[in-house]
């Protein structure tokens, strides 16, 4: 059994949606995810990990918006790695 992307606290202050993002941005950060992997379908993590589905779409979206990830209908989200810095 492969290791989980996140892992959540659901007793956080931390919103899980921001814990979310957080793991994945650093893991991008951290060159643990290389760009051009194939992030898991927004449904596929939220039932992995037991959060609803708009909540993985907002840390999902907030990595698109700052550039760590790119989506194309009916491909799901790919890393493209750290965005730059012009």
């Amino acid at each position: 059994m492969t290791e989980p992307l996140v892992a959540i606290d659901k007793k956080s202050k931390t919103p899980v949606y921001r814990q979310i993002y957080a793991q994945i941005r650093e893991k991008i950060s951290s060159g643990a995810l290389q760009p051009g992997i194939l992030l898991p379908s927004i449904r596929s993590l939220s039932a992995e990990i037991g959060a609803a589905r708009n909540t993985v779409n907002d840390a999902y979206r907030q990595l698109q918006l700052e550039g760590f990830i790119v989506s194309r209908r009916g491909s799901g989200f790919r890393v493209v790695g750290l965005p730059s810095m012009e």
